[in-house]
C-alpha cells in the first residue's frame, strides 16, 4: 500500500513495487500558445509594453514620451511608416537628452579598445602604417 507522510515543510512519499512498475496515469500539461511569453506585439495587435525586449524604456523618465513615439510608428499607416510620428520622436529625443546618465547618446557611449584602434587606422588610412621614416623622394626633372 502507498501513501505519503508530511514531515514539517517535506512530503515523502512511499510506493509499493506494483505501484513503481505500473505506468504513470498523470497527465502532465503540454505548453500551449497561453504558456508562451507574449512578445512585443500582442495577438490583439496592440503594444506589450511590459515586453523585456523594450529594456524598461516604457516606464522610464521618459516613459510617456516613449510609448507615445512609439504607439504612433506601431499604428502608423502612412508612407513612408511613421512618418507623421517627427513631432513625438523629437519630444521623445528631447526628454531622453536630459538625463543623459540613464539615456548616453552613441557619440558617449565608450567604444571598445578593439574598435578604438580599428577607428584609429580607419581616420589614417592616408597615413603610411610603417615605425620607420619614409626617404625622400628624389624629383625627376
Amino acid at each position: 500500500m502507498s501513501y505519503c507522510r508530511k514531515e514539517g515543510k517535506d512530503q515523502i512519499i512511499f510506493v509499493t513495487k506494483e505501484d513503481y512498475e505500473k505506468p504513470s496515469t498523470a497527465l502532465v500539461a503540454s505548453a500551449t500558445d497561453e504558456d508562451e511569453e507574449p512578445g512585443l506585439i500582442l495577438k490583439d495587435g496592440s503594444i506589450n509594453w511590459n515586453c523585456p525586449c523594450l529594456g524598461g524604456m516604457a516606464s522610464g523618465p521618459c516613459g510617456v514620451q516613449f510609448r507615445e513615439a512609439f504607439s504612433c510608428f506601431h499604428y502608423s499607416e502612412l508612407q513612408p511608416k511613421g512618418s507623421e510620428c517627427y513631432d513625438a520622436f523629437k519630444t521623445m529625443q528631447e526628454c531622453m537628452s536630459e538625463y543623459p546618465d540613464l539615456y548616453p547618446s552613441k557619440d558617449e557611449e565608450e567604444v571598445p579598445e578593439s574598435d578604438s584602434k580599428k577607428l584609429e587606422n580607419v581616420e589614417n588610412k592616408d597615413e603610411p602604417q610603417t615605425s620607420t621614416p619614409l626617404p625622400p623622394t628624389a624629383e625627376v626633372s
